[in-house]
């Protein structure tokens, strides 16, 4: 049903790309699609080096009560 994508078709989407956006916004366009899909990635795997991780240390102190 589904075949291999071949030469052709790639220089087919290539050519439609570049009549949409134009050359000069295919490389940052190329770079947006690839950090979305390494966050995409990273978020599937668990992996996210934007948070703390709780093995850190850095538990919040509790508050006392009067």
């Amino acid at each position: 049903m589904f075949r291999q994508i071949g030469t052709g078709e790639i220089v087919l989407i290539v050519a439609v790309l570049v009549l949409f956006f134009g050359s000069k916004k295919l490389p940052d366009l190329a770079r947006s699609i690839g950090k979305s899909a390494r966050e995409l990635r990273a978020g599937l795997s668990g992996e996210d080096d934007d948070e703390p991780s709780a093995d850190a240390g850095d538990e919040p102190e509790a508050a006392e009560a009067d």
